[in-house]
């Protein structure tokens, strides 16, 4: 049965609204995903949408009616409010995400709720440590057997993590091919897994709670990244954590 939904938050962050405009316009792929905007009243934006208002720094809204490749989903609304805090050296910044779920509905919207705390922390993570440098970004899945309704608790163990490493911790993770990457688990819950270090975003998407398989993102900022190598060489850890 077709449902309205609304997911609103509201946080503060260390970057100017110039900033956080730029994170949610040209940056994406620092945070989310790459998306392009037609900077306009008017314009086109992702997903078949139309851009109801662009008032930078301050106001964006994108509207779609039919969301393209997305069953489950028709209207869509994505409205993001941002005010100077601090002279304008912090920002405050209202997200809402609002549409109509077709099916499935509270399976849909505690995915997408919980979804938009962590892409939210990612975003400030990337204004906070990275923002403005150019990013390779690859998104992928994990195999079949990562929708066991017990799967994600294999990536924690596979990272090396142990159940009580918590937020904030400095951490030597294992990555592909044995390599240990020295970073800071910026997020976790049972959910989401982020790892931060010098130079990327590593996220974990627990989507077995919903159904899919588990999921992941690198954004890397080094000045030698190479997208298709993150994912090759990702997508072989995934395949040999869930290999057993």
């Amino acid at each position: 049965m077709s449902k309205e939904f609304e997911i609103a938050r509201e946080f503060e962050v260390d970057a100017t609204p110039e900033q956080m405009w730029e994170a949610i316009t040209t940056g994406t792929g620092g945070w989310l995903w790459p998306m392009e905007f037609e900077p306009r009243q008017g314009g086109a934006g992702p997903f078949g949408s139309t851009l109801t208002n662009w008032d930078p720094p301050h106001r964006l809204t994108s509207l779609v009616e039919d969301v393209e490749g997305i069953s489950q989903q028709t209207l869509n609304q994505i409205d993001e409010t941002i005010e100077p805090r601090d002279d304008g050296r912090r920002s405050w910044v209202r997200y809402v995400h609002s549409g109509i779920f077709v099916e499935d509905w509270d399976n849909q919207y505690d995915g997408a709720s919980k979804h938009t705390d962590f892409y939210l922390h990612t975003l400030r993570q990337y204004v906070t440590h990275f923002a403005g440098r150019p990013v390779a970004f690859a998104t992928f899945d994990g195999p079949g057997a990562s929708t066991a309704s017990d799967a994600f608790a294999a990536v924690g163990r596979a990272l090396g993590l142990a159940d009580d490493t918590a937020e904030g911790a400095r951490v030597r993770a294992r990555g592909p091919e044995g390599q240990l990457l020295d970073a800071v688990v910026d997020y976790r819950n049972p959910y989401f897994i982020g790892l931060r270090t010098d130079n990327a975003l590593i996220r974990f998407f627990g989507r077995n709670h919903w159904g899919a398989p588990v999921g992941m993102s690198v954004h890397d900022f080094a000045s030698d990244a190479d997208a298709k190598h993150n994912e090759t060489a990702w997508k072989g850890w995934l395949n040999e954590t869930f290999a057993a």
